[in-house]
């Protein structure tokens, strides 16, 4: 009967490290343009770490992370530096990292589980790249002169507004070239199809960002980016990759196939609406 490796409480915090690390240099890269255009606050309370920006209302700019073993004060303090904001927080809890008492804290103040997702990861030592024979295609690490096109295809594929391509490329812009940020676009025929984004940090790899566009789908592009990213990594020397996506959904099957594993599924906690 095959064994089964249950992840570590040391094994599920580097991942969540890895991941608050992308976060926190993104962050830190578009709070240092020029006036700070999009508004981008930093705080931390404890473990906990609490994004915010005036401009993007997204849950994924205005989220808290690490915030698992938080007590009652130190939720009190997060929930009072958004409501200065004007802006409802998420919470990101990581199982085997959380607390009863926090879980409690939360469903005390209005927070609930609104939804799941997943983080993968991958050792990278055993992996090697497979053979593709595509003339067809190529991926190739964007260049500044390419970033508009980036930003297209971020947009147009997350059904953004054709007006906010400007504003995506600025904020990518500061994190091409930038120590341990690489971007790649695939080209089909030529034709700009899929974009990917990678960050590294104490030889993790973390897979921050891919998006295909509609026309493309379906046609192995993700898997292919993430092979890509894969080989990019090893050859920077790190050890293993880490990603994330919804549960379930097709980056989550393409992550899979390409040999990605769930290392955990955290939960995301929201204010119950009236």
């Amino acid at each position: 009967m095959e064994s089964i490796t249950l992840p570590s409480r040391e094994s599920i915090a580097a991942v969540e490290a890895s991941e608050m690390d992308y976060q926190c240099d993104r962050m830190i890269a578009i709070r240092e343009r020029s006036g700070n255009p999009e508004g981008v606050e930093i705080k931390a309370v404890g473990e906990a770490v609490c994004f915010y920006s005036r401009t993007m209302p997204w849950p994924g700019f205005n989220t808290v992370k690490g915030a698992g073993n938080a007590g009652a004060a130190a939720i009190d303090e997060i929930l009072a530096f958004y409501r200065e904001k004007e802006r409802k927080p998420q919470f990101e809890i990581v199982p085997g990292l959380e607390e009863r008492q926090t879980l409690h804290h939360l469903a005390k103040r209005g927070y609930y589980a609104s939804g799941m997702h997943a983080s993968l990861t991958m050792d990278l030592a055993g992996w090697e790249a497979p053979e593709h024979r595509t003339p067809r295609l190529r991926i190739e690490k964007l260049r500044e002169s390419e970033i508009e096109t980036y930003a297209a295809i971020h947009c147009r594929a997350f059904g953004l507004p054709e007006q906010g391509i400007p504003a995506v490329a600025a904020n990518n812009l500061v994190l091409l070239g930038r120590p341990g940020w690489t971007f790649f676009i695939a080209y089909v025929e030529d034709r700009p199809a899929a974009a990917a984004v990678m960050y590294v940090k104490d030889r993790t790899a973390s897979l921050t960002f891919a998006a295909t566009l509609q026309s493309y789908r379906k046609t192995g592009l993700h898997e292919r980016l993430l092979q890509r990213r894969f080989f990019e990594a090893k050859r920077q020397g790190c050890d293993r990759v880490v990603g994330q996506c919804g549960f379930l959904s097709a980056s989550h099957r393409s992550m899979e196939r390409a040999g990605m594993r769930i290392a955990y599924l955290r939960s995301s906690w929201t204010e119950m609406e009236e």
